[in-house]
């Protein structure tokens, strides 16, 4: 679970690129925190990089490696604090 100290540095947000899944090796849509939706697995992945490939880590479970956003690195609207 990502873990946070400075609520104010943090904005709730609708936007639908949280909603999607993106599979293994994928262009990383945006910067941030991706969470493997199989396992619950935590990455940090640069904007255009690839995604980590399905045999990044080991499932207990058979579930497919697949990632989705959950903290957004929003450089475009650093305000210099």
């Amino acid at each position: 679970m990502a873990l946070y100290k400075e609520p104010q540095r943090l904005t709730v947000s609708s936007d639908l690129l949280f909603d999607q899944v993106n599979s293994p090796g994928a262009a990383t849509p945006r910067s941030g925190i991706y969470i493997c939706t199989g396992c619950g697995h935590e990455i940090v992945s640069t904007e255009t990089h690839p995604l980590p490939p399905q045999n990044h880590h080991q499932h207990v479970t058979m579930a497919p490696v697949r990632w989705k956003l959950i903290v957004y690195a929003d450089h475009r609207h650093w305000q210099g604090h």
